[in-house]
């Protein structure tokens, strides 16, 4: 849990950095590419391109493409619909995703996990319950979009590692998660991107250093390292526990009218959904599965 939560601080101010100072601004498709490259760059000296599989650099790079590439490509075009606590609103069902893809690949469905998760979204769903723009709709399903492809990212990270030796160096390999990130974002911007609508302030190009290298080169190793080392259940759970970081930081910074109350009990049910899932879901499952 220690990776997951120290990812989880880090990430909490990536949502009003983009939202405040890049969307709408900096074309998103070069913010994807910056954020991709300079992670990759991060890794590369650490890659071991000798006694690896082919197998493995495969699923690494799909892997890579789909929970970084292709969910930052989702990512950053919701920005351009909806706000920052709204983002964050529609992230909520990214726990249901996770358990259900994670039982998919186990080939058997655990009602447990799915229960820790679905606490986990009504504690989510409650801080951030309030009406939503004219963009509803699609902000929403971009939303979901960048949700599924990040589930599917860590949870195939999480089900091939636990297939391989235990000690396996995960960052002489995880270098290659990032190269397919990466060749999802050239095709992304050379297709779309708007090569007229550069960084053009010192700000700007700090804070996507700040996110290619921190919050993606560090954060995503973090994160799926910390993926492989908790049951499915917490791991539903700390995705959702990034909504009431990320608002905590919207407010205390950037003074988003955010109810309070709200959030300090939606806040309690994630934390109850985690204490369900290591006291009892854990147990539960063990049992299930033993029979």
């Amino acid at each position: 849990m220690g990776y997951l939560s120290a990812v989880t601080l880090l990430w909490a101010f990536s949502f009003s950095l983009i939202g405040v100072y890049l969307a709408g601004q900096v074309d998103s498709w070069f913010s994807v590419l910056m954020r991709v490259a300079l992670a990759s760059i991060v890794f590369i000296p650490f890659i071991k391109f000798r006694g690896v599989s082919k197998s493995l650099i495969a699923k690494l790079m799909v892997i890579g493409g789909f929970q970084l590439g292709l969910m930052y490509c989702f990512y950053y075009q919701s920005f351009l619909l909806l706000s920052v606590p709204e983002v964050l609103l529609f992230t909520i069902f990214t726990p249901i995703y996770v358990t259900l893809i994670y039982d998919a690949l186990k080939g058997r469905f655990s009602p447990w996990y799915l229960l820790t998760a679905a606490i986990a979204v009504v504690g989510t769903a409650f801080i951030q319950f309030s009406g939503v723009n004219q963009d509803f709709l699609l902000g929403f399903l971009v939303v979901q979009g960048a949700n599924l492809c990040f589930a599917i990212g860590q949870v195939g990270y999480k089900f091939i590692m636990e297939k391989q030796p235990v000690d396996l160096p995960q960052h002489t390999v995880f270098g290659y998660f990032y190269l397919g990130a990466l060749c999802v974002a050239i095709i992304a911007f050379s297709l779309l991107g708007n090569s007229d609508k550069l960084p053009t302030t010192s700000t700007q190009w700090l804070i996507l250093v700040y996110l290619g290298t921190v919050a993606s080169g560090l954060g995503y190793f973090a994160w799926n390292k910390g993926a492989t080392m908790v049951n499915a259940g917490a791991l539903a759970v700390m995705n959702n526990a990034l909504v009431p970081a990320g608002l905590i930081v919207n407010i205390l910074i950037w003074n988003r009218d955010v109810d309070l109350v709200r959030l300090s009990i939606g806040g309690a049910i994630i934390m109850l959904s985690l204490w369900v899932n290591e006291t009892w879901v854990k147990r539960k499952v063990a049992q299930q599965f033993s029979q």
